[in-house]
């Protein structure tokens, strides 16, 4: 199967997992394209393909004869996509040769604007894989599985050298629950690549430490014509704390190395309030600090209005993988002459995000994320081009060949 062929396929399976759910994985759908995976790596010749007791597809094959010695290499891409934005009956549009000008996204209003994505340009000449508008691609990360799986077969087709090639397809990702249950022991690769990222050149091993924070306010409700020095209005005393956060730290405003507070919702009335954010910074000191500003506006406010009128709840969820990644410094090395010898710039840009390898990393598998040639993930506006997935898959091959030859 060619691989904008499969791609299409994969993208049609509806896999968005739920952060609010509590089962294993979160959605059952995910499991749909599970067995599908499971199905194509057995097709392919992977023998041990199997889909664990949490949803895990894995697989491995063997080193080739002469290869033995090489350090295992393993490949991870996930199979959800993003609750943010539907991820049900997925309509592409294909445009081949795109001519790098604004694209109206079906019948929905929406376009690709290159005002709001200046890159687009850079993208002529190529066959540019956009959604309707009604819903996101699911490029993000089915792309990503896409290039591992046309790598692998590849491999196996021609009788490539290679060392042991681990293979995961992991569920949850998008909810950060993807390295949950994943069986690193089992999984037995001695270095791994998450293939999750945007630009096809894209080389990453720094990433946002992230924790989500609950504030919660407890108000008192009393008739307003009464409330003079009485009320405490929960909802305002919400609005209060946001707006001691620094004004300038949200995602808006910020880029590259920036951390920020970024508000995801807030509901409640006089008597109780409640709002949910997440915290991202990548350097650990600032990541601390960050979290110990919410705390202390809670402390100024229960001095206002009454101690126990705030609480914020802070729950860490993952860490910048850089403080374990710069111990294999090796892993680098090769993701970048792989990428030159594919034709490609190798970017070296921070993460503003996690993936499944942030948390696989501090669990023993080092694991460095890259580029799968897409791009504007997680709502309508997502796209990729078929010669950038075809990039991604190159490179691993590269990195297949290079592992094989170590």
């Amino acid at each position: 199967m060619e691989l904008l062929d499969r791609f299409l396929r994969y993208i049609k399976v509806y896999t968005t997992s739920d952060s609010e759910s509590e089962t294993v994985p979160t959605t059952a759908r995910q499991l749909d394209l599970a067995k599908i995976l499971c199905a194509d790596l057995k097709e392919i010749g992977i023998e041990d393909a199997h889909i664990s007791e949490f949803g895990y597809v894995y697989g491995s094959i063997p080193a080739s004869a002469g290869c033995e010695a090489a350090p295992a290499l393993g490949l991870i891409a996930h199979m959800d996509t993003s609750p943010q934005f539907s991820g049900e009956n997925v309509n592409p549009q294909i445009i081949p040769n795109y001519d790098g000008k604004n694209v109206q996204l079906g019948t929905s209003g929406r376009k690709l604007d290159t005002d709001m994505f200046p890159w687009l340009p850079t993208l002529a000449g190529r066959t540019l894989i956009t959604t309707d508008g009604t819903t996101l691609l699911g490029a993000d990360d089915k792309a990503g599985v896409t290039a591992i799986f046309c790598a692998v077969e590849k491999v196996l087709k021609e009788g490539l050298p290679h060392g042991k090639i681990c293979v995961a397809f992991t569920p949850d990702e998008e909810v950060g629950k993807g390295p949950a249950h994943f069986d690193v022991k089992g999984f037995g690769a001695d270095f791994a690549y998450t293939v999750d990222g945007g630009p096809e050149n894209e080389v990453s091993f720094d990433n946002f430490n992230a924790a989500a924070a609950a504030v919660k306010v407890n108000g008192f409700s009393i008739h307003p014509g009464e409330s003079k020095g009485k009320m405490v209005n929960a909802g305002l005393v919400l609005f209060e704390f946001n707006s001691m956060l620094p004004a300038g730290d949200t995602p808006r405003n910020t880029e590259e190395y920036q951390g920020f507070f970024h508000m995801l919702d807030i509901s409640g009335d006089v008597d109780s309030a409640v709002s949910h954010y997440i915290i991202r910074e990548h350097d650990k000191h600032l990541f601390e600090g960050r979290k110990q500003t919410m705390l202390h506006i809670a402390e100024l406010l229960n001095e206002k209005y009454g101690e126990g009128t705030v609480t914020v709840e802070i729950r860490d969820q993952y860490r910048n993988m850089r403080e374990i990644i710069e111990q294999y410094p090796m892993l680098m090395d090769y993701a970048d002459q792989a990428m030159k010898s594919v034709g490609l710039e190798p970017l070296h840009t921070p993460t503003r995000g996690g993936t499944d390898g942030a948390t696989l990393s501090f669990m023993g598998l080092p694991c460095p994320n890259l580029g799968t040639g897409g791009y504007a993930f997680h709502g309508p506006f997502e796209h990729v081009t078929l010669e950038g997935m075809e990039k991604s898959r190159d490179v691993l091959l590269e990195l297949i060949k290079l592992f094989a030859e170590k």
